[in-house]
């Protein structure tokens, strides 16, 4: 993940009702802005009714305070927020196709496995495949590796996934909000 001079690599997480066409909404937020999505994850939180999306981009703070801000209008988004990494736990999974005769020709490719925790979940006589999970750094560090092993046939991770190191879910903490609030008008 290259980064521009005076930028950094921002986390946003953007929690939303399930609506069709919405994640073409956010990406063209970014997309407006000039700001490359480095990588993307949908799926559903731990709120009934709510998406999370997981966006990582490099931006200056000035550019992810807005971004958040242009993310927000949309009216079927409930939440988003942009984190720097030491504010969250983060995970990727990679899948490696590595050549079986280099792996068997060179000891290294299999200390390398090991030393990164990785796991051999597929062999045969043509390739074996490997998966490891971890922090993005780490990831690229076995994948430039295995790659200087000339032994790596395909490569591929997933997006980022992560949950913040907060106490409390904000969404959870917004939605109590909104709902107390409806309740007080409804009363009144």
């Amino acid at each position: 993940m290259e980064q521009n001079k005076g930028t950094k690599l921002y986390t946003f997480l953007i929690y939303s009702e399930n609506v069709p066409g919405l994640l073409s909404q956010i990406t063209a937020v970014f997309t407006r802005r000039q700001v490359n999505i480095e990588s993307l994850n949908v799926c559903a939180s731990s709120t009934p009714g709510a998406h999370k999306y997981t966006v990582t981009a490099n931006c200056d703070e000035h550019v992810a305070k807005m971004l958040t801000a242009q993310v927000e209008k949309r009216i079927e988004v409930l939440q988003a927020h942009y984190y720097t990494d030491d504010e969250l736990f983060i995970n990727e999974t990679a899948l490696f196709k590595l050549s079986t005769p280099v792996m068997l020709k060179n000891p290294d490719v299999g200390r390398m496995i090991r030393f990164h925790n990785a796991r051999i979940i597929e062999v045969n006589n043509t390739y074996a495949v490997v998966e490891v999970t971890g922090i993005t750094n780490d990831i690229l560090s076995l994948f430039d590796t295995l790659k200087a092993m000339d032994c790596v046939l395909q490569f591929v991770r997933s997006g980022r996934i992560c949950i913040t190191k907060s106490r409390v879910e904000h969404l959870d903490e917004y939605l109590a909000v909104r709902e107390s609030k409806k309740l007080a008008k409804a009363n009144k």
